[in-house]
């Protein structure tokens, strides 16, 4: 499990990380998001060990990261733009990972054959895609207890995504491993992730089962025969949008009792449509006054 308990981290004085509290349980896929700038690279990279926090502090199992080799050898993390040498290959970076990881080697193999990639030619000739490719298949092979992804789908077709997504589903499955991802694509992480947190002002502003959050959430399209604004419904609306006389509502709460007061404003139609992770993403940040 990891547990992160009054984190604080800045930047030149600058606040990226207030009082942050988090818990990612194990075997947990988990979807980090936020709006550019929140602060998920940072959390990230504090969760590696990679950046010491200014206060607070980081448990793997209960143990400590920072500094704590026997930790990070079960942490793989993958960064949003890796390093890499100029002249490295896939196999010459696989040698790296050998001295530091149980590394399966059937499994990178499975992946370069699936992506279709070269392991002996330098991988600065590769495409952005092809590159992130070759670390896919890598932190995969590595087989880690933990593994951090930033920016995870980045640069990825779909066909890839697929292949990696199926990749973690595997890991965790096989392995029991954890894996915490940030990503901008959040239909990416809604296929995958069993919990998530909201990253917003340098703390987390929601968080937990994504199923149940989801749930928490009622959207509805409706037809009115008369103009209808968004003052005129008996609660407020996380989002709405109309197009002529249909409009379409996002509304946390109950669902029974929301199309109850909708169904009371006699519309033509009203249908239920499932929620899905942006539009949570969207109502949340909306709350938050980032959107009007």
């Amino acid at each position: 499990m990891i547990e992160v308990k009054g984190l604080k981290k800045g930047y030149d004085k600058k606040a990226v990380l207030v009082d942050m509290n988090l818990r990612v349980q194990s075997g947990a896929v988990f979807g980090l998001v936020g709006i550019n700038g929140a602060g998920k690279s940072t959390l990230l990279r504090t969760l590696a060990g990679v950046l010491k926090a200014d206060a607070g502090e980081v448990l793997f199992d209960g143990e400590k990261v920072y500094e704590n080799v026997a930790v990070k050898r079960e942490i793989f993390f993958l960064p949003d733009d890796p390093y890499y040498d100029t002249n490295v290959t896939a196999e010459g970076l696989a040698d790296l990972y050998r001295a530091f990881y149980e590394f399966d080697e059937a499994v990178f193999d499975g992946f370069v054959t699936e992506f279709s990639l070269e392991k002996n030619k330098p991988i600065r000739n590769f495409s952005k895609g092809m590159k992130r490719q070759v670390f896919v298949a890598l932190a995969l092979a590595c087989r880690p207890k933990y593994l951090l992804l930033d920016e995870a789908f980045d640069g990825l077709d779909p066909l890839a995504r697929l292949i990696f997504k199926r990749g973690l589903i595997e890991l965790v499955e096989e392995k029991g491993s954890t894996v915490v991802i940030s990503s901008h694509s959040l239909r990416e992480l809604e296929d995958i992730c069993d919990s998530y947190a909201i990253l917003d002002g340098g703390s987390i502003t929601s968080s937990g089962d994504l199923n149940e959050a989801l749930a928490g959430v009622c959207k509805l399209q409706a037809a009115f025969s008369g103009e209808v604004r968004e003052e005129d419904f008996d609660f407020p609306c996380l989002l709405f949008e109309k197009t002529g006389r249909v409009v379409r509502i996002v509304v946390k709460g109950d669902r029974e009792e929301i199309v109850k007061k909708v169904g009371a404003m006699e519309p033509i139609f009203v249908e239920e449509i499932d929620v899905d992770f942006e539009e949570l993403f969207v109502s949340e940040i909306k709350n938050r006054g980032y959107l009007r």
